[in-house]
């Protein structure tokens, strides 16, 4: 799995906690000995939830990255656990591994979480933008996800994943935030349009909900994992198309939509994920995660970029 430590340190919550890699040593060489002489390492990336270190070469360790309520956070990691497990063996690629849990101790306050390290670059560094290849195999790794039984649930009413018009006063909002950043009139009106987009009857249906380029492995040009699965989830399946505007340049974009098959109004609904996924980004992360913001403008100003499929819609 990849870090989520910003790469140059900065802190971007108010409740952030820092954890230096001799506290993790401690913590390590108290709560599991047997791992004691193992190397620690801090990895660099752009997430914004964990920060990670590597231990050896065959662990990684996340420790949340904001405070909380331990028993909160513990229910939480517990529940990231079973959706990992969930999806061990049923999706094409590979997926987070659990190990073990960690406790709170000296120099850290919360509960942690041990997995098995997944090798890889992450898709925004990994030149795939562009790639059609690249595009059905992730299509390929959702189009699993959505097979998978859903045992009755459906979306839980927290976070992406029900109806466009429950975002509408975060959108507001973000808008409001981001005015001097980018076109706000011009995504007021697109989310305007979007917003109304029908969903009919359509099932919910297992979705990752975070398919953001940091979140992408690849391997010689190909998708090798997912990572982050903490919001797996039955929800609008629109959600997974996000990638379609975060990452993928417009043939590659096709390539995703008609691999999975989407009509006019499932893609809308996917576009006002993407518009709602990075507007509240483009703002807040500003500052202290420019490669997170960053991302989010290239995604809005894709979705404000009127592009002609060269495929027939479905």
């Amino acid at each position: 799995m990849r870090a989520t430590l910003h790469a140059n340190g900065v802190r971007m919550h108010e409740d952030q906690i820092e954890i230096a890699a001799d506290t993790v040593a401690n913590l390590v060489a108290y709560q599991f000995p047997h791992w004691r002489t193992l190397q620690i390492r801090p990895v660099t990336s752009y997430g914004t939830v964990n920060v990670l270190f590597r231990l050896g070469d065959e662990l990684i360790l996340r420790f949340p990255m904001q405070l909380g309520d331990p028993a909160e956070k513990r229910l939480s990691l517990a529940a990231e656990a079973d959706a990992a497990r969930r999806l061990l063996g049923r999706v094409p690629v590979a997926t987070p591994d659990p190990v073990a849990f960690g406790e709170p101790g000296y120099g850290y306050p919360l509960p942690w979480s041990v997995y098995r390290w997944l090798p890889g670059t992450i898709a925004s560094d990994a030149a795939v933008a562009g790639s059609a290849d690249f595009a059905r195999d992730l299509a390929g790794f959702v189009a699993a996800l959505r097979s998978m039984d859903t045992e009755g649930r459906t979306f839980h009413g927290r976070g992406r994943g029900g109806l466009l018009p429950g975002q509408d006063d975060y959108v507001a909002s973000c808008l409001s935030r981001s005015r001097g950043l980018i076109d706000v009139d011009a995504l007021a009106q697109l989310w305007q349009r979007l917003r109304s987009t029908p969903r009919a009857k359509e099932a919910d249906l297992w979705t990752h909900g975070d398919l953001m380029p940091g979140n992408l492995l690849v391997q010689a040009g190909r998708l090798s994992a997912v990572i982050d699965i903490g919001g797996l989830a039955p929800a609008d399946p629109a959600v997974d198309l996000m990638p379609a505007w975060n990452l993928f340049h417009p043939e590659a974009r096709d390539a995703y939509r008609a691999a999975l098959g989407v009509a006019d109004a499932e893609w809308d609904r996917g576009k006002g994920w993407a518009l709602v996924q990075a507007i509240g980004c483009l703002h807040y992360y500003r500052a202290t995660n420019p490669v997170m913001s960053e991302t989010a403008r290239r995604t809005l100003n894709s979705l404000l970029q009127p592009h002609r499929p060269e495929w027939s819609k479905v």
